[in-house]
């Protein structure tokens, strides 16, 4: 269900970045394809989407996710220097 409503969503080059999305990246992909349902069901999508249009989409959604970080804080269990 989810395939053939993204065909009528995406034109053959949106449809063929957002696969090559998927083998890079599943987790990005499946949010991608997910909010593209949504807006098409709400009606915010009037025509087949372009790559270009699908490129800006991806854009934005990059900009709205939190960077990662992590911090390793190391104990100091044994430390010969403070003798």
């Amino acid at each position: 269900m989810m395939n053939s409503m993204l065909s009528q969503i995406l034109d053959q080059n949106a449809r063929a970045r957002l696969n090559n999305l998927a083998l890079v990246k599943p987790e990005k992909a499946t949010k991608v394809e997910q909010m593209l349902v949504t807006m098409a069901q709400k009606g915010q999508i009037a025509e087949r989407m372009t790559e270009a249009q699908l490129v800006e989409v991806l854009g934005k959604i990059s900009e709205t996710s939190q960077k990662t970080k992590v911090k390793f804080e190391r104990r100091r269990v044994m430390d010969s220097d403070s003798d």
